[in-house]
C-alpha cells in the first residue's frame, strides 16, 4: 500500500497544477452522501451506484421494519418476507438481502450498518432483520455492489447503512404512532428528541405483534434505542447509543405440514464514537459492539458476540484533493449447545451406520470459538477540469484464520453538462467463512476458504425538464468462482459446504423520480438480473411504482409491484422458479386532523388478494388492511 498512494498523490498534484481548476460540490447537487466515502461527498461525484432514501420518504411508509421499505424503493435489492411482521430466523426464516443476485442464504454476504457501525451476528456471521425499525431511521444510503474497500468482511455484495436520527435544532419533540390491523396485528411507537447547549438525545419505543395469516405463525418485538451525543467544541463530538430488541417468534412450517420450533430471540448493539472535524481534515474513532441469546424449543441455545473499533481520517492536502486513511479491527466470537457433526472419513466421504450417516457431538459443541480481522486501507479521491472525478483505493485485509488479501477499488465521475454524471466503477468483494460455515452443524467445513467477486458497472445520472424528472440509469456486471455452497444441495446425504459456487451476474437498474405537478410526485424502479447460476431470494424482473398526492390535509399514495420469475429453493432442495410472476397492489389514505401534530391513515395491501410466496411452502398473506394515528409536536 505504501507503494500505491505516493504516485497517485504525484499525479493528481500534476493534474491540479495543470488544470488550476476543481469541480464544486455545489453544482448540481441533489444528495449529499456519506457511506461511499465516509466523509460528506456530493452524490454526483461517487462512481458506485447508491440509493439514497429520505427522511420524508420513511416517514410515509406504515411499515415497522424498514427493510420491506428499502427493498422496495431500491432497484436490484430484494428482502423476502413470509407474513405481515417477523422475518424469524433459522428454518422457516424469511429476512434474505439479495443485491444484484449476492446475498447468501442466510444473509452473509450484505453487510447493514448503523450510522457507519457494522451490525453481524458474531457466531452466524449475518444480521437478523427483525432489529432495525423505521422509527430510529432519518435516511438510509444503499451501495450496490461490493463496498469491501472501505467496509471489509461482509459488504462483498453491497451496504445498507441506516443513519439515525438526531435533534438538528434546540428544544425537543415526541412522535407517536398506533395502528392495528388484518390478524389483530398491532402496533406501537415512541419516539423524541432533545436538544440544549451542544447535548441531543434521542430514544425510541417499539412494540409489535400480530397473530399471523396461518395458523402457528404469530410474532412479538419490542424494541428501544437511545442515542446521546455532546459536542465539545466546534471540533470535537462525542456520540453514545444502545439498541436492544427482544422478540418471540415461531416457525409455521410449510403448508400442510406441522410447526416447527419456537423461538426466544434477545439481541443488542451499543457504540461511542469521537468524532473531529478541523479545517482540511475529519475524521472519527468508533467503538462498537453487537451480542445475542438465542433459546430455541428444541433445544438449541446460543451466545454470541462481535466487537470492534473503526479509526480513519479524510485529509484534503490541495484544492479538489480528498485522502481517507483508516483501520478497522473486528473480533466475532460465540457459542452454542448442542452441536452435532457427520463422521466423514480422510477423503471427506461419510461414515455410515446402521441407519444412515453417524452423528457425534461437536468439539466445538458449548465452547468459545473466535475470529478476527485487521483491515488498512487508502482512498483517494480528485476532482479535475470541472468535469471529472477520478477514486482510486486499495484495503488489505488480514484475518486470523485465513491470512491476508488485497482489495482495489478505482472508479470515475464526468459531467458533460450540469445535469448530466457519467460513472464507472471496478471493484472487488470480499468474505471469509462465518463460525458457522467452518464449525456448526453437519454442513460445517473447516477447510473453506474466503469468497472473492469482481464487479464492474457503467451508469448515467440525468436531470430533465429543470430537475422535474431524475432518472439513474446503471449496467452491471459481476463474477466470482469461489463462492461457499452446500454439496450436495439436496439431501440425502448431509451436505457440506464447499468452495465450489461459480456466479456470474449481469443487469440494468433504473429509477427515476418525477413530478409532474403540484403535489404530485412519482417514484419508480426497474431491475432486471441474469444469472448464469441463480441464487435465492432473487428475481430476474422486478418492477415498482409509487405515485403520491398531497391536496389539503389529504395525501394519497399508490404502490404497484410486479416480480416475475423469483427464484428460492424448492421442496427437493435445489434452486428454481418458485414464483412465475404476480403483482401487489397497496394504497394509503391519511388525512391531517390537526395540521402538523396528528394524522390519521388507513391502508390496504395485496389488493389483488395475489397468491405468492417468497420461500417454497410458505405463501405470504392475502388482502390486508392496517389503520392507525401518528402525533407529532415539537417544541
Amino acid at each position: 500500500m505504501k507503494f500505491l498512494v505516493p504516485p497517485l498523490m504525484l499525479l493528481c498534484l500534476y493534474l491540479n497544477a495543470f488544470t488550476q481548476q476543481s469541480i464544486s460540490d455545489t453544482i448540481a447537487i441533489t444528495e449529499i452522501v456519506i457511506t461511499a466515502s465516509k466523509n460528506e461527498t456530493a452524490r454526483r461525484n461517487v462512481p458506485l451506484t447508491i440509493s439514497f432514501i429520505k427522511t420524508e420518504e420513511i416517514e410515509q411508509s406504515d411499515e415497522s421494519a424498514i427493510l420491506p421499505f428499502i427493498s422496495e424503493r431500491t432497484p436490484g435489492l430484494f428482502v423476502t418476507e413470509r407474513g405481515i411482521l417477523g422475518f424469524g430466523v433459522s428454518t422457516g426464516a424469511a429476512g434474505q438481502i439479495s443485491i444484484r443476485g449476492t446475498g447468501g442464504s442466510p444473509t452473509t454476504q450484505v453487510l447493514i450498518l448503523i450510522d457507519g457501525h457494522p451490525q453481524v451476528m458474531g457466531i452466524m456471521g449475518h444480521t437478523l432483520p427483525d432489529a432495525y425499525v423505521t422509527s430510529d431511521a432519518e435516511k438510509v444510503e444503499v451501495i450496490r455492489g461490493p463496498a469491501s474497500i472501505l467496509y471489509g468482511s461482509n459488504a462483498m455484495g453491497g451496504v445498507i447503512n441506516i443513519i439515525t436520527r438526531q435533534q438538528k435544532a434546540d428544544g425537543f419533540n415526541v412522535n407517536s404512532r398506533v395502528a392495528y390491523g388484518s390478524y389483530n396485528t398491532q402496533k406501537y411507537t415512541l419516539s423524541g428528541g432533545f436538544r440544549k447547549k451542544g447535548f441531543t438525545l434521542f430514544g425510541s419505543v417499539n412494540h409489535g405483534s400480530t397473530d399471523g395469516h396461518r395458523d402457528s405463525s404469530e410474532f412479538s418485538i419490542t424494541n428501544g434505542y437511545l442515542k446521546a451525543g455532546y459536542v465539545i467544541s466546534n471540533k470535537i463530538k462525542l456520540t453514545a447509543d444502545v439498541n436492544i430488541a427482544d422478540y418471540h417468534t415461531r416457525d409455521p412450517g410449510k403448508a400442510g405440514s406441522i410447526a416447527g420450533v419456537k423461538m426466544n430471540i434477545l439481541r443488542g448493539s451499543s457504540s461511542l464514537s469521537v468524532d473531529n472535524s478541523f479545517k482540511n481534515t475529519e475524521g472519527s474513532v468508533k467503538f462498537y459492539q453487537n451480542f445475542g441469546d438465542h433459546d430455541f424449543t428444541d433445544g438449541w441455545r446460543s451466545h454470541d458476540g462481535m466487537y470492534g473499533l473503526m479509526v480513519y481520517q479524510v485529509v484534503k492536502p490541495f484544492q479538489g484533493n480528498t485522502i481517507t486513511v483508516g483501520y478497522d479491527y473486528m473480533t466475532y466470537n460465540g457459542k452454542g449447545s448442542p452441536i452435532t457433526k457427520v463422521l466423514r472419513d480422510e477423503n471427506g466421504n461419510i461414515i455410515p451406520g446402521e441407519n444412515g450417516p453417524q452423528f457425534q457431538l461437536s468439539e466445538y459443541s458449548d465452547q468459545w470459538i473466535s475470529m478476527h480481522n485487521h483491515g488498512v486501507y487508502t482512498f483517494i479521491q480528485q476532482q479535475l477540469l470541472q468535469k471529472f472525478t477520478l477514486t482510486a483505493g486499495l484495503r488489505y485485509e488480514y484475518n486470523s484464520i485465513f491470512g491476508g488479501e488485497f482489495i482495489p477499488q478505482g472508479g470515475f465521475a464526468f459531467y458533460p453538462g450540469i445535469n448530466s454524471t457519467l460513472r464507472g466503477s471496478v471493484s472487488k468483494g470480499y468474505r471469509p467463512p462465518s463460525l458457522r460455515e467452518l464449525y456448526l452443524f453437519p454442513t460445517a467445513n473447516d477447510e473453506l476458504k474466503p469468497e472473492n467477486i469482481l464487479n464492474a458497472e457503467i451508469g448515467w445520472d440525468q436531470q430533465w425538464l429543470s430537475k422535474k424528472i431524475n432518472t439513474i440509469l446503471t449496467l452491471f456486471f459481476l463474477t466470482g468462482d469461489n463462492l461457499i455452497v452446500k454439496n450436495p444441495p439436496a439431501p440425502p446425504p448431509p451436505p457440506l459446504y464447499k468452495n465450489t459456487g461459480e456466479i456470474s451476474n449481469m443487469g440494468i437498474e433504473f429509477s427515476t423520480d418525477i413530478k409532474p405537478l403540484e403535489g404530485l410526485t412519482i417514484h419508480a424502479n426497474y431491475a432486471y438480473i441474469h444469472m448464469k447460476n441463480p441464487v435465492t431470494g432473487t428475481p430476474e424482473h422486478n418492477f415498482f411504482i409509487n405515485p403520491t398526492y398531497k391536496v389539503w390535509k389529504f395525501h394519497f399514495s399508490a404502490k404497484m409491484q410486479y416480480v416475475c420469475n423469483l427464484y428460492g429453493e424448492n421442496a427437493t432442495g435445489l434452486v428454481d422458479v418458485i414464483e412465475k410472476s404476480y403483482v401487489l397492489l397497496g394504497i394509503k389514505t391519511s388525512f391531517s386532523i390537526i395540521d402538523k401534530m396528528l394524522e390519521c391513515y388507513i391502508s390496504g395491501d395485496n389488493l389483488l388478494n395475489q397468491d405468492y410466496q417468497h420461500m417454497d411452502g410458505y405463501p405470504n398473506p392475502g388482502i390486508h388492511f392496517m389503520g392507525g394515528i401518528h402525533f407529532k409536536f415539537a417544541r
